[in-house]
């Protein structure tokens, strides 16, 4: 079975999706943040899985049942590929805090690391959203690959296939990056989720 990593930030004011200001405050964006973290968790606290690790940057706990993991690494890519280095064992997929529209099925097809050996979801804005490894010494390609690039996607899909593995892709999903996104994001949530109440409830 495979094990579950979501790279996530502490919600703080001024120092997560500040992109999102304007038109919304310092403030709103952290309660964005923070809505977009509890549904994914929820999400993947849902799906089955031999571990589940919260690796983050700041002092945000994680929830019961959970692992606990400092990111490690001065730079977004040498983070992600630590982040499989310091998990290593079974087959491991990773996920962001952007992606809150994500279900257990979507972490189902990514995990199914049977036929693959490697899943690779990507972004419309040209990044990824998840990134299944069979092997984590494999996520050593993703040190070399610049991140937050139109080609960010591509370029470690290539990677990937260079090293000579085999990559199943998985449905491209809209990050949540700028307000516009946020509100697109919203509508492909739960009703019942924190982030879509969050966004609807946002008054700017």
């Amino acid at each position: 079975m495979t094990q579950f990593l979501v790279l996530a930030k502490t919600p703080v004011p001024g120092r997560v999706k500040t992109r999102l200001c304007p038109p919304w405050t310092f403030e709103q964006a952290a309660d964005v943040a923070a809505a977009a973290v509890s549904d994914t968790i929820a999400t993947v606290s849902s799906a089955p899985a031999t571990r589940r690790t919260l690796v983050v940057d700041g002092d945000l706990p994680a929830p019961a049942g959970w692992k606990r993991l400092p990111q490690r690494g001065s730079s977004l890519e040498d983070r992600l590929a630590n982040a499989f280095a310091d998990t290593a064992g079974p087959p491991t997929v990773l996920v962001g805090m952007d992606t809150p529209q994500l279900t257990t099925e979507l972490l189902a097809r990514a995990a199914d690391l049977t036929a693959a050996d490697a899943t690779l979801g990507l972004a419309e804005d040209g990044g990824w959203w998840a990134l299944g490894l069979r092997k984590a010494g494999d996520a050593s390609v993703l040190r070399s690959i610049a991140t937050s690039t139109p080609q960010t996607g591509k370029q470690t899909l290539v990677a990937l296939r260079d090293r000579g593995l085999r990559v199943a892709l998985l449905p491209v999903l809209r990050d949540v990056d700028t307000a516009p996104d946020a509100r697109a994001v919203a509508q492909m949530c739960s009703v019942r989720g924190r982030f879509r109440s969050t966004v609807e409830g946002m008054t700017a």
